[in-house]
Formats: C-alpha cells, structure tokens, sequence
C-alpha cells in the first residue's frame, strides 16, 4: 500500500510556530503506522499545529471495518469546527492517506492537541521511499543521536 502524498495540506492548517522539530531537520520515528516505520529515519517535510484524532471507519471501497487509525487531523474532517470531538463522536473524511478514506465516516476514539509532522521516509522493511507521509505526532519522534 503506498502511504505516500503529493505534500498538499488542508485548508486552514496552520504552521506550527515553535516545533521540536524544524522542516528539513531528521528524527527517529518511534512507531509502527505501517510496517517499516518502527526506528526508521525520518525527514521532516511539514510541521503543523492541530488537533489529531484516533479514528475507527468502514472504508468506502466495502473493506472490513478499520480500527484505531492514527491520525486524521482535525482539517481533514468536515464540519469538526473548532472545539476537540469527543470520542463517540463521528465526522466524515477528507482524508485520503488510504484508499477508501475520503468520504468514510469515522468514529473518533480519541483525541489530542500536538503538533503534527509529515515526513519522509525509507521504510526499515526495504522498499521504495515514502514521501509526505501524514501523520507522525511530536511524542512519536525522537532526536537522532
């Protein structure tokens, strides 16, 4: 599956103003969205200021139910106005970091005021390198030693 993006952002997402982590700048990504990620290099290509939500959804192409996806972003979201949904709570996606994303509802399972960062990447696993890669939260990269 190929989790890479032409780098566009929602309208209305805002530039993080203080990031831990400046675009351009390389880190470590501690977490395992996909296989490959886990401990891979990253490259920081966009930082932005956000609520990012955990969400479950029924893709639209009528594969089985998605759990726990991390992240969408409140942008990515119609109609999610600017106080945080509470888990429960469901929203329709315009998102499209997988197939079958945009349009899905999703249901939110939490919730959680960072900053967001996409990257690049060359998965650990092997394979071609990831570009644009939405999302990775601050608590989810750590400095390269």
């Amino acid at each position: 599956m190929d989790h890479s993006s032409s780098g566009e952002v929602p309208e209305g997402l805002k530039e993080a103003a203080n990031p831990k982590y400046k675009v351009g700048s390389k880190a470590i990504i501690n977490t395992d969205h996909m296989p490959g990620m886990q401990g891979a290099t990253a490259t920081i290509t966009g930082v932005f200021d956000t609520t990012a939500y955990v969400v479950s959804y029924t893709p639209t192409t009528g594969e089985k139910r998605v759990m726990g996806h991390k992240w969408v972003i409140r942008e990515e979201l119609d109609d999610a106005g600017e106080d945080q949904l509470q888990p429960g709570a469901e929203a329709k996606m315009n998102a499209d970091h997988m197939k079958g994303m945009k349009g899905a509802t999703a249901t939110i399972d939490s919730a959680e005021k960072t900053t967001v960062y996409m990257v690049d990447f060359t998965p650990t696993t092997g394979g071609d390198k990831v570009t644009n890669h939405k999302w990775v939260t601050e608590s989810e990269l750590t400095p390269l030693k």
